[in-house]
């Protein structure tokens, strides 16, 4: 298959950005104000904040559990993917219906079930159509186009509420970039990168115990991040008008963007621990941040900075866990990463709003840094260290091909 300009974007990989950039704009252009339309338009005190996205976010990672694993025992990642970006649509229309909390709840969670039933399908894929040496590449890549839509949709977010619409009508227009990823996705073909003739048998082997190590890592490092909704409501809290809580929020995309692929290239050259790590210190000081943070001003560097600890944590974090186990595991080992990640995102954003409620903002933030610094000296304590990164089976077979 031909490449476009960058070594290792293929097509079909250029065609999944797409998708996801058109998805990611449905979905940006109403995150930044769920947490808005809930304690405003519906009432919901900051708990059901927590509670929303938490189960949102949670049905999505849960959900890639099982889809990963049925997408490897069938060999077929593309229908999960469609029916994934297609659930995400229709759980925007019922958010955008909603007249109480609990029912939008339910379009969260139905828009987050598709984002679980595309997401370690879409991963496994992009894994699948990648040379080993482009795996870090790619990924950034993706994100970065994944990011480019987390940019643009706030935006038009913004535009539309200063035109004067409500917020309601604002989450029923992102419906429409929902629908144009879906229909992008006839572009996309079904292929799998060619199976070792040993598959059988590696399948039926465990796990790799240094991918067991990180998901405890980052189970650790997400029981204190809660979902991004109380940024934007400390954010709120620090004397932000809702227009440039939106600003912000779109800062912290375009760093992200910016930053995915050269991060994700940079761990194709270093370990990538070592990214992860780095990743972890910088979410703990921007939540140390916003725990300390007394004036409006302190948000514009915190939210720029959180930009650049997800580019080094989300596409790096797939690549590696890539690395760790056999592409006939691939799918599973997706699943299990984020489910791991939607399980503590659960219960971090109940426990982050909880604390909001007793002991105020500074305990939610304060609480996320301890956990994301004591996550990062796990990983340096983790059996290869930051020295190195064991190889997968895939790269053992290619470097002693040559």
């Amino acid at each position: 298959m031909k490449t476009i300009r960058l070594a290792g974007i293929t097509r079909p990989v250029w065609v999944l950005g797409v998708v996801s950039l058109l998805a990611d704009l449905a979905g940006e252009m109403v995150y930044p104000i769920i947490p808005l339309f809930l304690t405003g338009t519906l009432g919901a005190p900051a708990a059901a904040v927590g509670i929303v996205e938490g189960t949102a976010e949670a049905t999505a990672n849960l959900t890639r559990i099982v889809s990963g694993r049925l997408s490897d025992r069938v060999r077929a990642r593309k229908p999960f993917i469609v029916a994934g970006y297609a659930l995400g649509a229709f759980g925007k229309l019922i958010v955008g219906v909603a007249t109480a909390w609990p029912v939008a709840l339910l379009g969260r969670s139905s828009d987050r079930f598709g984002k679980g039933i595309r997401g370690a399908p879409r991963d496994a894929l992009l894994a699948d159509l990648t040379e080993t040496r482009y795996r870090g590449r790619v990924f950034g890549f993706h994100r970065s186009m994944d990011t480019l839509g987390a940019v643009g949709g706030p935006l038009i977010g913004l535009s539309l509420l200063a035109l004067g619409l409500p917020l309601r009508w604002i989450i029923l227009i992102a419906v429409l970039p929902g629908v144009g990823a879906i229909m992008a996705l006839r572009w996309l073909p079904e292929r799998r990168r060619k199976q070792a003739a040993a598959a059988p048998a590696v399948r039926a082997q465990p796990l790799p115990r240094a991918f067991i190590l990180l998901l405890g890592a980052t189970a650790i490092f997400m029981v204190g991040n809660s979902s991004d909704a109380f940024l934007i409501l400390r954010s709120k809290d620090l004397g932000l008008s809702t227009t440039l809580v939106v600003l912000a929020y779109v800062c912290y995309n375009l760093v992200y963007a910016a930053v995915s692929l050269p991060a994700g290239m940079l761990s194709d050259r270093i370990p990538r621990l070592w990214i992860l790590v780095t990743g972890y210190l910088v979410f703990a000081a921007v939540y140390a941040g916003f725990a300390l943070a007394t004036d409006a001003w302190a948000v514009w560097p915190l939210f720029i900075v959180y930009g650049a600890y997800i580019a080094f944590t989300e596409g790096v974090g797939k690549a590696y866990v890539s690395d760790l186990v056999p592409s006939e595991r691939r799918g599973t080992a997706m699943g299990l990463y984020n489910a791991c990640v939607g399980v503590m995102l659960l219960l971090s954003s109940v426990i982050g709003g909880g604390l909001w409620d007793l002991f105020g903002p500074p305990a939610t933030f304060a609480f996320g840094a301890s956990t994301a610094a004591l996550a990062a000296l796990l990983l340096l304590l983790m059996p290869d260290g930051t020295r190195s990164v064991a190889p997968s089976p895939e790269r053992v077979a290619e470097q002693g091909s040559k």
